[in-house]
């Protein structure tokens, strides 16, 4: 980069320069590390150099053909201020955390300023959003702001998020607002430190220019604080950059902006392999069509291992359009994303999706839609008859992946025919119970071999903690209780049989009226259920599955000496702490963070991108972050209410190992520990 390649001499020259003019200590600083600064951030824009530019300047709402960016310029903000930064982040466009505290650090991003050798521009794509082709999408509401490539010779494209207008925005204002903005931060850097592929944030900066939202959209819209946040990643190219090419859809009656422009598709092709894959380009250097090819393999294959993680560490995306869907195989565009808490299945984090499209059990299949969608797009290039067999291939490399994790995650050192069945199981009994997700994987660690000497104690433990795991009965009932109203049953009910094919487009048709009289069904066997006798099912049910547990551990004991037991045992707990995170962006978490941060405090926002940071420890130190007793909201005044509320509010009690009353270092803005189930509230939040 520019700093490293200076001569010395050269470099005595422009510190002087550097002191003369007044420039701060901490760019001198950094001129002697060899890091940059945030004028001399080492940019070299090929993006923009290699794929075809809109020729127009117009920045309002139009079809961009012909082109893969249109130069726009960021909107301005008044008084930005930071709300927080990941200087893990910013280490990959070399820049120190000293130039992270500069005045001038959030004029530059936020927009305000342009920083020097950036060049603005927005991209130009489309997308099929549940199920349907959209036509023209693109950056309605990001900015590409350049390509630097650091120290390590990596390279890495940021963008704005929120920075105004684009030709992509059609009727939006291309604003981002505080708490959309916090969740994105918060959740990016999370996915990165579970070990999740993953675009990453650099900081989130607010202003006091504010905008209209309706929240709930019901017409009751309040102002909010415009937020910007910085996102870094190799490219941002996703699916829905190849579909620009698309001809009229049928079913929609939208086409991509440069329909039958296979220059496009090739251009985007090369600069994609040969920006990212460079050992195809290598392995074969004559064929597009099978550099092409080699490339649907690869992403098929990163495609396959992403959502694989997703499914292992319960993360639902909520908007798997294949305008989201990431060429390298990144989780990309975090908007109504969730993880789980009490286990389903069939969860849907996206209150706009009414027919469970994209539910945390349909999201392997969805990938794959998406998958075949792509080689649609790039059709002109690769014929389907070769681009179909490389995505049959899918499942299998998911279910490889998945196995592989989740073998982790139950400390399975071998690998046996029956362990699909034991994991299948395990999920199985965690829906039934409404366990929590996170918490329940993570005391499976705790399960001593058969051979240990305390053996039925450490059982005992670990069953009365899967069973403190799982949900009261009010909150059964609550979980299971139907979210369609009777007279919307009666209406699909009649037209299930009057138009079969606009019920399934309206509401999900048979599959979704299923679900709910499932539900009204539970609901009623459910309703004398108490806590007593929930408990003692639960009991029940965990039991056995933890002997067929214990009796798959054995398998892994077989002819070892004592010491080599006593070897796999502490590898096993090891694997498994480091597979099972104890800590999870949960939804009332970063709820608790965005409230503190409407009113002017951040602190909650750093502490938990703190603890984030380290998902899988149990030493967690917030330093200076950690919260002192009396600066809790709620203070905790026992074990059971740190985790919830008391019985009678229909909660479940927590495991004395999982909490400590006394240690508020582990405890947010509310007084409740990061590690507990969600407080009963946290069941009627809602993100679209």
């Amino acid at each position: 980069m520019l700093s490293s390649a200076l001569s010395s001499s050269v470099r005595s020259i422009l510190r002087h320069c550097l002191r003369s003019s007044g420039c701060s200590r901490a760019i001198i600083r950094s001129l002697n590390s060899d890091m940059a600064t945030l004028e001399t951030i080492n940019f070299d824009n090929r993006a923009l150099r290699t794929l075809p530019i809109d020729p127009s300047k117009e920045n309002h709402p139009r079809q961009v053909r012909g082109a893969c960016f249109s130069l726009v310029n960021p909107m301005p903000l008044a008084n930005p201020k930071t709300v927080a930064y990941s200087a893990a982040a910013f280490e990959l466009i070399d820049l120190l955390e000293s130039e992270l505290r500069r005045d001038e650090f959030a004029e530059y991003f936020s927009g305000n300023q342009q920083i020097p050798g950036s060049k603005t521009a927005a991209h130009c794509y489309c997308g099929h959003q549940f199920g349907y082709f959209a036509g023209q999408l693109g950056d309605g509401a990001t900015m590409y702001i350049g390509e630097v490539v650091n120290r390590k010779g990596e390279r890495w494209e940021i963008q704005f998020k929120g920075a105004g207008k684009t030709p992509y925005s059609r009727t939006a204002d291309g604003r981002k607002v505080l708490r959309s903005s916090i969740r994105e931060f918060l959740c990016s850097e999370a996915m990165h430190y579970l070990g999740i592929p993953t675009t990453r944030a650099g900081c989130c900066v607010t202003s006091d220019t504010r905008i209209e939202r309706d929240i709930n959209y019901d017409g009751n819209s309040i102002l909010e604080k415009c937020t910007v946040i910085l996102r870094l990643a190799p490219t941002f190219l996703r699916f829905g950059s190849f579909e620009v090419v698309l001809p009229m859809s049928p079913e929609s009656g939208r086409k991509g902006p440069s329909d039958g422009m296979k220059d496009i598709t090739e251009k985007l092709l090369q600069y994609t392999i040969g920006g990212f894959f460079p050992q195809i380009l290598e392995a074969h250097p004559d064929s597009l069509e099978d550099q092409s090819l080699a490339l649907l393999v690869e992403v098929v294959q990163l495609t396959a291992q992403l959502v694989a993680n997703w499914q292992c560490v319960g993360f639902c995306h909520g908007v798997l359009n294949t305008d989201n869907m990431s060429i390298l195989g990144l989780t990309i565009d975090y908007g109504p994303f969730g993880f789980l808490d009490a286990f389903d299945a069939d969860n849907i984090c996206n209150a706009s999706d009414n027919n469970g499209r994209y539910s945390y059990r349909n999201q392997p299949e969805m990938c794959k839609w998406n998958l075949n969608k792509l080689a649609e797009a790039i059709k002109m290039v690769l014929p389907l008859e070769r681009s179909k067999p490389v995505i049959d291939k899918f499942d299998e490399h998911f279910k490889k992946c998945y196995l592989q994790k989740m073998r982790r995650k139950l400390g399975l050192m071998k690998e046996e025919p029956q362990d699909e069945k034991l994991v299948a199981s395990f999920l199985d009994v965690l829906q039934e119970v409404c366990g929590d997700f996170t918490n329940s994987f993570r005391c499976l660690s705790s399960m001593p071999l058969s051979t240990c000497e305390n053996f039925q104690e450490g059982f005992d433990s670990v069953l009365d903690e899967l069973v403190a795991q799982g949900a009261s009965a009010e909150e059964l009932r609550k979980y299971n209780k139907p979210t369609m109203h009777p007279r919307e049953l009666q209406m699909i009910m009649v037209l299930m049989q009057s138009n079969p094919e606009a019920a399934e487009i309206m509401f999900g048709g048979s599959s979704k009226f299923k679900k709910q009289i499932e539900r009204m069904k539970k609901t009623e066997e459910f309703r004398d259920l108490t806590d007593e006798d929930k408990k003692n099912t639960d009991q029940e049910k965990w039991k056995h599955w933890l002997d067929g547990y214990s009796s798959r551990l054995g398998h892994e004991c077989e002819g070892l000496s004592k010491t080599e037991l006593e070897s796999l045992n502490k590898e096993r707990v090891t694997i498994m702490n480091s597979s099972n995170p104890k800590f999870i962006l949960r939804n009332y978490i970063a709820q608790n963070a965005i409230e503190a941060a409407e009113n002017g405090d951040y602190s909650e926002v750093h502490r938990v991108l703190r603890l984030l940071q380290t998902p899988y420890s149990d030493d967690i130190d917030l330093g200076d972050l950690a919260m002192k007793p009396e600066e809790a909201s709620q203070p905790v005044a026992d074990e059971q209410s740190v985790a919830s509320t008391s019985q009678q509010d229909g909660s479940s009690a927590t495991s004395p190992d999982t909490h400590t009353p006394s240690e508020y270092h582990l405890k947010g803005i509310s007084g409740i520990a990061y590690n507990s189930r969600p407080p009963n509230w946290a069941a009627d939040l809602s993100v679209s």
